[in-house]
């Protein structure tokens, strides 16, 4: 049983929500005469990123992140939300070095311009093709299934099994049941309860998806999700339901049909303008990315289909990337981008995966992606807009962390952390594991590790407490990044069924100092995590003890540069060189220069 479907609530029989045939389409929105804001009246404010979104938001897999990042370039030049830059244009800028720092001005080819939500009172009809995909039909204007039915029980990140009253053939496979996600979503096989970015590698990984409105959406705060069975229809409404900590809410309808097909109503009163919409058969890397506002329709083809929307421009690491090594020799390990104006609005940072190559560290073997423009690269670093940083080494910028500290985080994603482990049971296990199954546990001693975790002092009689926290790489994290033998990993622990935790903490939370907590001690021996992982492959012996990056500050608007933040990201460099050094144990450089010296350089006569 996957991780996912662990997480899944009791089901919902379909008799249980049975009420005949389906009732006439109407115009009129079906749903109770309940709004969030009354239902959010008191709440207490939500912290600025979620409560467990403190950090970039890292694909499971890996390699869905990098393939997020291709698909909406791709869409991003089809639609003319980016401009492609010209092969030869010898009036299009290139990077500009200010001493070790690469200067990259954008002219409409590095950000991509927002994609507006355009489905408001519309239907829409997915139908069966010849392809085994679905095509688009336009409807007009919403049209409701009514009544809604039996309101679900769903939580913030939420999944709750539903019983199909016949089967429904889906692409190319047919289905008894289905999971009603709280996310504005339903998929197939297993339910989808993570709290990762609500994105399109998130609407074609994993399970076959139906997406009226996939965003990060929270029925605990408001509305309400109602599901209704028919005959030969099964219907699930969320009705005005908000997003996580707004009070702008969606309302919207996804009917499954008995023949294959999925209807879609799009209530006029949606405030929400960050989402996904469209289907996906699942596990795929194709995607149709169309005009769903289109009264022409679209065809999907085998692949899945839709349209992701924004309300603000992005930044376009592939375009980054491109621009970059147009100018700049194609060896660089990571690229680490700053900007000179806010760009990341649901994450404070992120690290995106392009390429991996090592086994027995929790990740997939994936090659770079040609859109790159390069056959080196194995990750881009997003840091995001520089006046949000400090150049003080021990100011905490984003609590507990330091500039530093996030910076090794976000770096530190190359490699960590998606270990599992053979517990004291013999059985697989991910309880070293936190946060989107991409960070240490709060409750693991992951040595004040900067990929979170704590450092847990161990009290006697079952009491344990937190003594630091985001300091330095582990010798784990030195295994896992190539630079300590198997041999050098002593033992290491996390505390099992963690109770009475003051200040209150859970598993997936950030690190914290000074945090008390009871439970069972449960020691872990690199071994362990071998025999589920298998061997680091290359071994320490013959992996890179130089990790070689790029600080590339994007500029805005094609304006000049000011050179005081660009000093300042210059000593924000030095600066990382020397804590990146420090927290691997001196068994790691940072080669932050931008055309260093070859190594015969000394010894050339």
């Amino acid at each position: 049983m996957s991780w996912l479907a662990r997480a899944l609530r009791i089901g919902v029989p379909a008799a249980a929500l049975a009420a005949g045939s389906p009732t006439p389409l109407a115009a009129q929105n079906p749903c109770p005469d309940v709004t969030a804001a009354a239902s959010l009246q008191g709440a207490a404010a939500a912290p600025p990123f979620g409560a467990d979104k403190r950090f970039g938001v890292v694909d499971n897999g890996g390699r869905w992140g990098v393939l997020d990042s291709v698909w909406n370039h791709r869409t991003a030049l089809e639609r003319g939300l980016l401009r492609p830059m010209a092969a030869d244009d010898p009036d299009e800028a290139e990077a500009e070095d200010i001493g070790e720092i690469a200067v990259l001005r954008d002219e409409g080819d590095l950000v991509r311009a927002a994609n507006i939500y355009d489905l408001r009172d519309v239907a829409l009809r997915f139908s069966p093709n010849d392809d085994g995909g679905y095509d688009v039909t336009h409807l007009g204007t919403a049209a409701w299934r009514s009544p809604v039915g039996s309101q679900l029980t769903l939580g913030d990140d939420d999944s709750m099994a539903l019983d199909l009253p016949f089967e429904f053939t889906y692409y190319t496979a047919t289905h008894e049941g289905a999971f009603v996600n709280s996310d504005g979503n339903i998929t197939f096989e297993e339910g989808d309860s993570a709290s990762s970015a609500r994105n399109v590698s998130r609407l074609l990984s994993g399970a076959p998806r139906i997406a009226p409105f996939l965003a990060d959406l929270d029925p605990s705060s408001g509305g309400g999700v109602y599901a209704r069975s028919g005959t030969d229809a099964v219907t699930v409404t969320w009705c005005a339901v908000p997003g996580y900590g707004s009070q702008s809410t969606t309302t919207v309808q996804a009917t499954l049909l008995s023949t294959g097909v999925v209807e879609m109503t799009l209530d006029a009163g949606i405030g929400l303008g960050e989402a996904v919409v469209g289907l996906s058969p699942g596990r795929t890397t194709s995607f149709a990315s169309v005009d769903l506002s289109d009264t022409a329709g679209a065809t999907g083809g085998a692949a899945a289909v839709g349209e992701r929307f924004g309300l603000r421009g992005e930044l376009d690491t592939v375009a980054v990337a491109q621009k970059f090594l147009r100018s700049h020799p194609d060896s660089y390990d990571q690229i680490l981008i700053w900007t000179d104006a806010p760009i990341l609005f649901e994450a404070f940072a992120f690290e995106i995966n392009i390429a991996n190559d090592i086994q027995g560290i929790g990740l997939p073997i994936f090659e770079i992606p040609a859109d790159f423009g390069s056959d080196e690269l194995s990750s881009i670093v997003v840091m995001g807009w520089l006046g949000k940083y400090s150049d003080d080494t021990e100011m905490v910028v984003n609590d507990p962390d330091t500039t530093l500290s996030i910076l090794g985080h976000e770096v530190g994603h190359r490699w960590l952390s998606f270990l599992d482990f053979s517990n004291h049971d013999h059985e697989r296990s991910s309880e070293l594991l936190g946060r989107d199954f991409a960070h240490w546990s709060f409750f693991f001693d992951s040595d004040a590790s900067v990929m979170e975790g704590n450092d847990i002092e161990a009290l006697g009689g079952g009491a344990f407490r937190t003594v630091a926290a985001v300091e330095r790489y582990s010798p784990l994290d030195q295994y896992v990044m190539g630079v300590r033998d198997a041999s050098e990993v002593p033992s290491f622990f996390y505390v099992e069924a963690p109770t009475n935790a003051l200040p209150p903490a859970r598993r997936t939370g950030s690190p914290q100092v000074g945090v008390t907590f009871n439970g069972t001690r449960r020691d872990v021996l690199i071994e362990d995590v071998i025999e589920v992982e298998g061997e680091r492959v290359p071994s320490a012996a013959d992996s890179p003890r130089v990790q070689r990056q790029a600080f590339v500050y994007v500029v805005r608007g094609g304006r000049d540069p000011n050179p005081d933040h660009v000093a300042k990201l210059d000593r924000i460099r030095q600066q990382w060189e020397t804590f990146f050094h420090e927290a691997t144990d001196q068994r790691m450089t940072a080669e932050t220069r931008l055309r260093p010296p070859s190594p015969t350089a000394a010894t050339d006569p």
